[in-house]
């Protein structure tokens, strides 16, 4: 890994550079740089010349600077609104986004008076387990999704839903009333609810969350209030980011079946 990163900083200097200066400049062998650059290359990180055989940064690159870009766009639109949404509940506030089938927190925000605290940043969760995972489950492809139900899935906590049958029937759900919880299904004694944070185009790109422990995010806050604040919050992120379609604070909106699961 250290010599394909090392390899891209070059290539990122030189332009476009030939196998031999390549492993001269990495002193290795002539064959693990064309090994590196043959990978880099599958995955688009590299392009090369067909008539010069010299190699170049290619467009995933590119797509990656672009991902980075907009979480650090994200981030910067939602932290405020997060500090606002923690304050205002007394609970900690997350900003999360897909990355393959997995939930990656990228930012949270804690300013509770609660001694109890657990940093999320970094941490990968699962997407049936987690209220925001189940805010992109539900609005993944259709295939996609039925891939991700195929299992396996694992069971994290004796609450966590496994049955396909009624994970169908909650994302439906999730996808009429605009939010999703999650009551001790990733851990014991932990509550959540997350809503969908919507790019221009309409599509999910990202979930704000709101957990807290199960006797202070009690499932009647959760239906009183809390619900409703964090659609409102995570709605306020997607207008800040391009969205200006409808959202899921509309009074039309229909929540049966979310707070129903087991």
């Amino acid at each position: 890994m250290d010599r394909a990163l090392e390899m891209m900083e070059m290539l990122g200097r030189a332009g476009w550079t030939g196998v031999t200066e390549l492993s001269k400049e990495l002193r290795i062998h002539k064959s693990t740089a064309y090994r590196l650059l043959s990978t880099l290359e599958r995955r688009g990180m590299v392009e090369r010349d067909a008539d010069t055989q010299k190699y170049r940064l290619g467009l995933g690159v590119i797509r990656l600077a672009g991902a980075v870009r907009a979480t650090s766009e994200l981030i910067q639109a939602g932290h405020p609104i997060c500090e606002r949404l923690s304050r205002a509940v007394d609970e900690a506030v997350n900003l999360a986004v897909l990355e393959g089938h997995n939930v990656v927190n990228i930012d949270q925000a804690d300013l509770s008076t609660s001694m109890i605290s657990v940093n999320w940043v970094g941490a990968h969760t699962s997407l049936h387990g987690t209220s925001s995972g189940k805010v992109f489950l539900a609005h993944l492809p259709q295939r996609e999704r039925e891939a991700v139900l195929a299992g396996p899935l694992q069971r994290f906590t004796d609450r966590t839903l496994v049955g396909v049958d009624e994970l169908r029937t909650e994302l439906a759900g999730i996808r009429r009333a605009g939010f999703a919880v999650a009551l001790e299904e990733l851990e014991e004694g932990l509550h959540a609810v997350a809503a969908p944070i919507r790019t221009a185009d309409g599509s999910v790109s990202a979930a704000l969350s709101l957990s807290g422990p199960a006797y202070r995010l009690t499932l009647e806050r959760i239906e009183r209030e809390v619900a409703t604040l964090v659609r409102q919050a995570a709605d306020t992120v997607s207008r800040r980011i391009g969205y200006h379609g409808h959202t899921s604070t509309d009074p039309s909106v229909d929540a049966s079946g979310v707070l129903d699961a087991p």
